[in-house]
């Protein structure tokens, strides 16, 4: 049998959008927090940076009224 040479795949990467916590969690409702923390979201001024997908783009819609969006 022949060596079979690995294909390597070119994954498209969508843009990226980067969002950063600007105003406290605390009062606001547990479904929103778990949102937080699913956005890698901890501390106030944090900031993390996602893939622009629709699941990211809903979970931002959620809390985004704690969250500053813009482009990395």
């Amino acid at each position: 049998m022949g060596t079979a040479k690995a294909e390597k795949t070119s994954k498209t990467v969508a843009p990226g959008v980067r969002v950063t916590l600007m105003r406290s969690p605390i009062g606001t409702p547990q479904r929103h927090r778990l949102v937080l923390r699913g956005l890698g979201l901890r501390h106030i001024r944090q900031t993390a940076v996602h893939p622009d997908t629709p699941q990211v783009r809903g979970m931002i819609h959620k809390v985004g009224y704690l969250l500053e969006v813009g482009k990395p």
